[in-house]
């Protein structure tokens, strides 16, 4: 039986060549970061936070110190959990954890990136904690050949998560949902498999206060279906999120719903 998780700061170097081989096996050995890069992070501004299972390292989360010519952040840069043990809320855990930390050490700032069409992702990031974005990066990677990036442009989005700003997590209402169906319907529809595919369409909803963009509920799915749809949907989405950006919109919210029959989710978008 899985014991309570208990999160805790890595300065160790044994501590975090384990986060070094919990990394290798999560994404595959060629790429994992060095302990000796992490511990000179950790020695100068950065952040290594571990996630324990009784003695077990089943979780981490690796962030170091930016600066932007204005002011400094911190620039959280990888999030890593076992297979074993995800879809246990260990990644808000995490986030949270390093939140505190960062508040500790000083920042008022933290940034990272992650692919806007992982819907579980945008809930937390943007729902849950209360992260915003305004920039879409185009194949911030390159070309990756882990089997969550294969063949797909590694586009994100580069979020700020102003950790001094109050948040409050909102449970979008069935009225709201209803509203966003309705505002997304000419930039999707279901497919004989009834999985969503991605229509040709302008921008929508911005003659009001707000914009809604629809992703897949299971972009991984989709992926796995048919690669074509997984590219059509990036590249969709990437002329929908790039051109709202560049006209003054930002994402400060996502609309999750449960309902089995919809396979969409929605980022909000309001006016800077």
């Amino acid at each position: 039986m899985t014991q309570s998780i208990v999160i805790r700061s890595l300065r160790l170097i044994e501590e975090l060549e384990d986060v070094r081989r919990l990394e290798a096996k999560i994404w595959g050995e060629a790429d994992s970061t060095p302990s000796h890069q992490t511990i000179t992070a950790v020695k100068n501004g950065g952040l290594v936070l571990g996630a324990y299972d009784g003695e077990r390292l089943v979780g981490f989360q690796y962030s170091f110190p930016g600066y932007n010519g204005k002011t400094s952040y911190l620039c959280s840069h990888m999030l890593g959990i076992d297979e074993e043990f995800r879809n246990k809320k260990i990644g808000e855990k995490l986030k949270i954890a390093q939140c505190e930390e960062a508040k500790k050490i000083g920042y008022p700032l933290i940034t990272w990136t992650y692919d806007p069409l992982e819907s579980i992702n945008g809930y937390l990031n943007i729902s849950k904690l209360g992260g915003v974005c305004s920039s879409y990066i185009k194949n911030c990677y390159g070309e990756l050949e882990d089997p969550l990036n294969s063949k797909i442009p590694t586009d994100r989005f580069l979020v700020e998560w102003h950790i001094y700003q109050e948040h409050i997590p909102r449970r979008s209402s069935v009225h709201h949902l209803e509203q966003a169906v309705e505002m997304s319907l000419i930039q999707w529809k279901k497919n004989g498999d009834g999985l969503p595919v991605p229509l040709s369409a302008p921008l929508a909803g911005t003659e009001s206060d707000k914009a809604i963009v629809a992703i897949p509920k299971n972009f991984r799915m989709i992926r796995e279906a048919s690669l074509k749809e997984a590219i059509n949907w990036r590249l969709k989405t990437r002329e929908i999120f790039t051109g709202l950006f560049q006209n003054g919109w930002q994402v400060t919210d996502f609309i999750k719903n449960d309902v089995k029959e919809l396979p969409v989710q929605f980022y909000v978008l309001t006016k800077r």
